[in-house]
């Protein structure tokens, strides 16, 4: 999009050269101002159209909407695509609304401005211990769910949830960031409010990240500790480690720091609009080169050590989001 882009604002006479530039690139035929806008992306085809009328006419034509749509899910947008009339209604369809897409067993969407691809795994689509049994898990339909079935916890002691998505589903040279959505169940949840929950995410056979959460927010322990909020991941992972979860702690324990990426504090879970709250549970950066399209990603979600027994809460799945602009952290 060089071509089309103002210059140096600092230097003289740039609306001159900008005029310039829009009317050479108007001269060219509508198809190959099309092919050049493909190459950019949702959003810089949506501010470009503002440049001319014939500029206008190549930004929102189906050549350049339609390499921006996933062909891989053609079929799951079938059904769209006979009640909207160009490839950018389908486009921002998509963008506004999912489609479920593996039998009803994932939810696919894309981010507006980038294109990029998102997907929630439902409930179906994970591993749940002890979710084949009614006395530890009930599968039920709730209208706000995108999906068929949730899993609603009726009561367990050992709490692991996993799953699994390939790496050739996400868009490569993207950092996304993973969410567990749930909510309470209709009754209060239980076992969750003062005990922080072990999230895991790697490629399958690799060393995985980790990261405490809880799935429910604010409060103290009823016992006289510290709720977790604001404590190191090691400090909390070497209490489970010595028996010792409800042990006060500092804020920061000496040598840990947030550089190290030591020190952060436990995620807290936000509510949505959606009625639903997400607690992210890592991140993960699916690269240009060295990603296989064979490669798997693993995410897991469990509290075993405790021993005492949880319920209350409604899964819906886990989402996979692009890390916004400004939110992609570079660590050494």
């Amino acid at each position: 999009m060089d071509q089309i882009q103002v210059g140096d604002s600092n230097s003289g006479g740039g609306n001159g050269r900008k005029d310039e530039i829009v009317s050479r690139f108007d001269t060219l035929p509508e198809d190959c101002i099309s092919m050049v806008i493909s190459h950019t992306s949702p959003r810089d085809a949506c501010v470009v159209a503002s440049v001319s009328k014939t500029v206008k006419s190549a930004a929102q034509s189906d050549l350049v909407w339609e390499t921006f749509l996933p062909p891989e899910h053609s079929s799951s947008l079938a059904p769209r695509s006979l009640n909207l009339p160009s490839k950018k209604a389908i486009y921002m369809s998509l963008a506004d609304d999912s489609v479920l897409i593996d039998d009803g067993k994932k939810s696919f969407w894309l981010e507006k401005s980038s294109g990029k691809k998102c997907y929630m795994l439902s409930a179906m689509d994970l591993t749940i211990i002890w979710g084949d049994s009614p006395a530890y898990w009930q599968w039920i339909t709730v209208p706000e769910s995108k999906f068929e079935k949730v899993a609603e916890l009726h009561n367990v002691c050992w709490f692991e949830i996993r799953g699994k998505i390939s790496s050739r589903m996400l868009s490569k040279g993207t950092h996304y960031s993973v969410y567990a959505v749930f909510k309470r169940a209709s009754h209060r949840s239980h076992g969750f409010d003062h005990t922080p929950v072990e999230a895991e995410i790697g490629f399958v056979g690799k060393e995985a990240t980790k990261k405490f959460v809880f799935l429910e927010a604010g409060g103290t322990d009823p016992r006289g500790g510290y709720r977790y909020s604001g404590v190191s991941h090691g400090a909390v992972s070497r209490a489970f480690r010595t028996g010792r979860p409800w042990m006060r702690f500092p804020r920061e324990e000496e040598g840990e720091s947030a550089e190290s990426g030591v020190g952060r504090s436990v995620e807290e879970p936000k509510e949505r609009g959606d009625g639903w709250s997400e607690v992210e549970l890592g991140k993960i950066y699916m690269s240009d080169v060295g990603c296989d399209d064979g490669d798997e990603i693993e995410i897991a979600l469990m509290e075993t050590k405790m021993g005492h027994w949880k319920s209350g809460l409604v899964i819906q799945g886990i989402e996979f989001r692009p890390v916004k602009e400004g939110e992609i952290r570079v660590t050494k």
